[in-house]
């Protein structure tokens, strides 16, 4: 039961509707129990509602939020705080059972309001999502078999009779789980394409990605993308590592190893190279492997890739920061870097690349992407993607049109960066 409850879908699921209909039919329940209140029980319910709008813009537009605050998510929280004002005005009056349906009406306003500003965001789509959980079935990991198999590419691959209709999402847990060493990783996740689940199965390319700060290692938006390449290129895409970077929804250890924080960097930059290396069937040329993020991960991604071409053969960068802690440089700086501004400003992706030769970079692509309406991390993306321009990458924007600093920013960014990333990994023609 608590697995389902965890687990159970929040943004594709009639459950807002639902919950919004009960307060709808909960607030006219309490107007018509008492008519001579229906004008007072509406004007506190607007003036609720209406105070609670201008504050949310008024905090977005003061940056109060990691990036711009989707304008759906103003009006549920406005149209959350009226449902419960008219919940109240139902508690305060008599008879008893008005009191009862209205103590209904805030506790279903409040779950609209939770349901309705996080389907605004369009990113966590499960509680254990939200609470940085994992409730996953542990992977089962195939044989590796690359003498049998070789490395499949679009043109040699020939998917086998038996081959599963669908790839598997699961959690790199137990017995299967990454060690973090002295960093404190939650479990990644994992995601193995059809093709990667045949007997002798062939090599492929892999992503490594990471979400966002508050997040957790959520692999719903990339396994979808992944899955829908493959339902179109006979099972073929990459296989899938989503990595924690943060260690807590709560924490930012700004994509470096320090005391406070611990090693993230050694994290995904040797340990989890290693163990794909050794437990995946996985290219051992990475030139077929990717770094890349959402946000927070997308900054980490950024930084990482400029400092370790060796590792990782290409970028995705999608609405990441400019920099690891350009939220709160000041902290960073502090907390990370012992007070070392200069080492801070020289961990910035544009300052690793720009010291680092251009043939480090040869063949390295580099896309960046980000929501038309985010003015908060689009400007840092433009710049970052001019410097990895300069640096050698080949660097390529997309801007994700009526996006934010959302999932439709993320979910359409990998729309568009599998397909042309499958082109210099050998899945698809170039």
């Amino acid at each position: 039961m608590k697995k389902f409850v965890l687990s159970f879908e929040l943004i594709d699921s009639p459950l807002l509707v639902i919950c919004s209909i009960v307060v709808a039919i909960g607030v006219i329940v309490v107007m018509a129990w008492a008519p001579r209140r229906v004008g007072r029980t509406i004007g506190v319910a607007v003036a609720a509602g209406g105070v609670m709008y201008l504050v949310a813009r008024a905090a977005s537009a003061a940056q109060v939020f990691d990036g711009p605050l989707p304008a759906g998510a103003a009006r549920w929280s406005a149209l959350a705080i009226a449902g419960i004002a008219a919940g109240v005005m139902g508690v305060v009056a008599a008879p008893r059972v008005r009191r009862i349906v209205g103590v209904v009406v805030i506790l279903a306003s409040v779950i609209t309001g939770f349901l309705g500003v996080n389907s605004s965001y369009g990113i966590t789509h499960t509680l254990a999502a939200i609470m940085g959980v994992q409730t996953l079935d542990r992977a089962d990991l195939p044989d590796t078999g690359r003498d049998a198999a070789g490395t499949a590419t679009w043109e040699n691959w020939k998917p086998p009779a038996d081959m599963p209709s669908s790839g598997t999402v699961s959690a790199l847990s137990g017995d299967s789980r990454i060690p973090s060493g002295d960093f404190p990783a939650r479990d990644a996740s994992l995601y193995l394409p059809p093709a990667a689940l045949v007997k002798d199965p062939p090599t492929l390319p892999l992503i490594v990605f990471m979400m966002g700060q508050p997040g957790s290692p959520d692999p719903t938006s990339l396994a979808k993308a992944l899955a829908d390449f493959a339902r179109a290129h006979d099972g073929l895409a990459p296989i899938a590592i989503v990595a924690d970077q943060t260690a807590s929804g709560d924490l930012d250890p700004s994509c470096a190893d320090s005391a406070k924080y611990g090693p993230v960097a050694t994290y995904l930059n040797t340990l989890v190279p290693q163990w794909a290396a050794s437990h995946l069937n996985v290219s051992t040329d990475h030139r077929l492997w990717v770094l890349g993020g959402f946000s927070n991960g997308g900054s980490c991604a950024a930084k990482w890739a400029a400092e370790y071409p060796e590792v990782w053969g290409h970028l995705l960068d999608v609405s990441g920061n400019e920099y690891p802690g350009s939220e709160h440089p000041d902290a960073t700086i502090d907390e990370v870097f012992g007070g070392d501004a200069a080492a801070f400003e020289a961990a910035t992706p544009a300052a690793i690349m720009g010291r680092t030769p251009s043939r480090d970079y040869a063949g390295h692509v580099a896309i960046f992407t980000w929501g038309q309406s985010d003015s908060v991390f689009g400007p840092g993306q433009q710049r970052n993607a001019l410097a990895a321009h300069a640096a050698g990458f080949t660097a390529m924007t997309h801007v994700v049109t009526g996006a934010g600093h959302d999932g439709p920013a993320l979910d359409g960014a990998l729309a568009f960066a599998i397909p042309e990333l499958a082109r210099v990994l050998g899945l698809a023609p170039s």
